[in-house]
């Protein structure tokens, strides 16, 4: 008898086919993003905790504010995408956020309504969160000379986007951030979102679900509630999804009420939170957007540190930015809020060429002297950023 024919037949090898290998990314992709939702206060606390990290990590091995800006250009990077999951899963709350912020809501209205502007804000946001380790690399790969090319073409990025956006948004002043910020959302309901997601998925398959096993979770999500405080408790109706607002606390009735006072600016539309600048005022808008490409262009034409021209030119356009700009058109909270944003910003120009160079630095050499030898070393570190790398000190 043959061998071949006394010989048993090999089983199939088990190999997964290539559709079966494709598919397993976006099905893991699918479980993250169900873990971020279910999960975003813990998450925020690990993202806080690791841009912790980074500011004690310069000056404490070779390349060691490389290693400190990647991890802290990740994390940003991360916390953007964190931003758009947790936005996603706040829209389809049955029950949107009752105390939105105004810029919250200014900054939501445009991205959904036009797709031009949420995509230049992210293209400007992510430029933000990396112009530092972009500065570090070309410093490191092709000296001085490619570090401020970088430098200009990165403000020369942001300024066109920055520029877009204000036509984008018909000449409305700029905020800071361009995007939302991150809106906590309620443990249960991240939940809720998610199990009515699983029952719409579960009904188009054609599954029937279980009304009992649907009784039995509402009333385990009941007694959860139940063991909070009793002004904490909520009831969420089971018909509707909609829930009654929970009872203040009793020693605290009148911070209660304030809360749920409206204001103007809380009735107003979206777009109507910020006015439209004209003439004069968008000019000034045009130069405070330009302000940080000039600074960046005079520092280029000198190699002294200590020359005051390129110092003097950058806070002249943002000063004259600042005194163009219409007080009429600071009545709204948002736009007061952006002024007093910008009028701090106005105060990293202490920390940048000649003024650094002739003043502050001797200043923050004093302070480090009569500092701790541990808290002093990274201050001393930070001098190191301070004084070679341009986008250390960018407002």
């Amino acid at each position: 008898m043959p061998a071949s024919a006394s010989a048993a037949p090999r089983a199939p090898a088990l190999r997964p086919s290539a559709g079966q290998i494709l598919a397993m990314p976006p099905h893991w992709l699918a479980m993250y993003d169900d873990f971020i939702t279910k999960n975003a206060g813990q998450v925020s606390q690990i993202e806080s905790a690791l841009r912790s990290l980074t500011y004690i990590i310069p000056g404490r091995f070779r390349d060691a504010e490389i290693a400190s800006e990647s991890i802290h250009s990740g994390v940003q990077l991360l916390s953007l995408y964190h931003d758009s999951l947790l936005s996603r899963a706040v829209s389809r709350l049955p029950v949107p956020p009752p105390l939105r912020t105004a810029h919250a809501r200014y900054t939501r209205f445009w991205s959904q309504k036009s797709k031009l502007y949420r995509r230049i804000a992210m293209v400007l946001q992510m430029v933000i969160y990396t112009e530092l380790l972009c500065e570090m690399t070309a410093k490191r790969k092709g000296g001085e000379k490619t570090r401020w090319k970088v430098v200009v073409s990165i403000e020369a990025i942001k300024a066109v986007c920055r520029l877009l956006l204000l036509q984008v948004t018909r000449s409305r002043p700029l905020v800071t951030p361009v995007l939302p910020e991150r809106e906590p959302i309620p443990e249960d309901d991240g939940e809720d979102v998610l199990a009515d997601e699983e029952q719409a998925a579960a009904q188009q398959r054609g599954e029937n679900t279980d009304a009992d096993a649907e009784d039995m979770v509402h009333l385990s999500a009941m007694d959860n509630k139940f063991n909070h405080a009793p002004h904490e408790q909520e009831w969420k109706m089971p018909r509707t999804g909609m829930s009654l607002p929970s009872l203040p606390d009793p020693s605290d009735i009148s911070s209660y009420l304030l809360g749920r006072v409206l204001t103007a600016d809380d009735i107003k539309p979206a777009n109507k939170l910020l006015h439209r600048l004209q003439g004069v005022s968008r000019a000034a808008e045009m130069l405070h957007i330009l302000a940080p490409l000039a600074y960046a262009i005079a520092l280029t034409r000198t190699k002294n540190k200590k020359s005051w021209t390129p110092w003097l030119v950058g806070l002249a356009v943002e000063y004259a930015a600042r005194q163009l700009r219409d007080g009429s058109l600071r009545t709204t909270a948002l736009e007061r809020d952006e002024w007093n944003k910008r009028a701090w910003g106005m105060g990293w120009w202490a920390m940048r060429g000649a003024f650094y160079e002739n003043i502050t630095k001797g200043v923050v050499g004093g302070v480090r002297g009569r500092m701790p030898s541990f808290l002093g070393g990274i201050l001393e570190d930070y001098e190191y950023l301070w004084e070679n790398y341009y986008f250390s000190t960018s407002a």
